[in-house]
């Protein structure tokens, strides 16, 4: 199947979007994090798009998505999850499968809340719906979020070099031997664009608003009781093994893989991830 590469506009954001397989198959809506975008997925798609119409677009300050700059647009993820609410609705989605990656799952389980009756089923790659499994590394952020001073702003600005980025984010906890060189070079250079620092710090900030909300997470979990996969990288140094059992708090049936790699498990582990997923999506209807 040929991936697309395509955009919608949605009020004043133009979103990026990858697409492929069968136009009228079941949808499998893709939602990338920190600090990527919908190229992370580029060996998950072709491997899904046989048998599922695979659709990932890049969030609002990241990747080839285009929005106002800021100041004119307010980067906070109540926002990322409208402007995925609207690209939803424009793409006419009325029912699909969720992966959801780190900054994908707090923008993805706002819309599960908001659209229960859309949302067939869930993959949980590294991203988290529970306090546990929240690593030391957090505490820079947490700090921020306590106390929004300028001090503890600069102290986050530490997360957005290149060398946290490559060695952080991508090779710990992973054979540096199957990572490709791409996907962190091509993080990097976004982060070097205008303004891209001060976007993800603000972001930063926001991320407390996603823990805040993950007690109606849970309560959504706990009465839609939708299907859930969780494939993780179990080395991920921010993101630990217990974010991913903590599903099974709300979701007893939940299926839970832990994989031997690190935070972006797609880089290593794609065929294991498309295969666990081609055998969950089987009864999912």
């Amino acid at each position: 199947m040929q991936v697309r590469y395509q955009q919608q506009k949605v009020g004043d954001v133009n979103v990026f979007y990858r697409e492929a397989g069968p136009k009228d198959g079941q949808v499998i809506l893709l939602l990338h994090g920190f600090p990527s975008s919908s190229h992370m997925f580029r060996d998950l798609i072709p491997k899904l798009s046989k048998h599922y119409r695979v659709i990932a677009p890049d969030l609002a300050g990241f990747g080839h998505t285009h929005t106002p700059p800021r100041g004119q647009f307010n980067f906070t993820f109540d926002n990322l999850y409208k402007v995925i609410e609207g690209f939803t609705q424009a793409l006419a989605l009325d029912k699909y499968v969720l992966y959801v990656f780190d900054y994908g799952a707090p923008v993805g389980y706002r819309l599960a809340v908001a659209h229960p009756e859309k949302v067939q089923a869930i993959i949980s790659q590294n991203g988290n719906a529970y306090l546990e499994g929240f690593s030391e590394a957090w505490g820079p952020w947490e700090n921020y979020w306590r106390l929004p001073t300028p001090e503890n702003r600069e102290a986050c600005r530490d997360s957005l070099t290149p060398e946290t980025i490559r060695n952080f984010q991508y090779l710990h906890g992973a054979d540096a031997s199957l990572v490709s060189p791409d996907g962190y070079s091509l993080d990097i250079a976004y982060m070097s664009r205008p303004d891209a620092e001060e976007i993800q710090l603000d972001l930063i900030l926001d991320y407390r608003t996603n823990v805040e909300l993950y007690p109606e997470f849970q309560a959504y979990f706990r009465k839609y009781q939708p299907k859930l996969l969780a494939v993780w990288g179990k080395n991920d140094p921010a993101f630990l093994p217990a974010g991913a059992e903590a599903y099974k708090h709300d979701l007893p049936s939940a299926e839970i893989h832990l994989l031997d790699t690190g935070h972006f498990a797609l880089e290593t582990h794609a065929d294991e991830i498309a295969s666990l997923m081609l055998q969950f999506l089987v009864n999912v209807k």
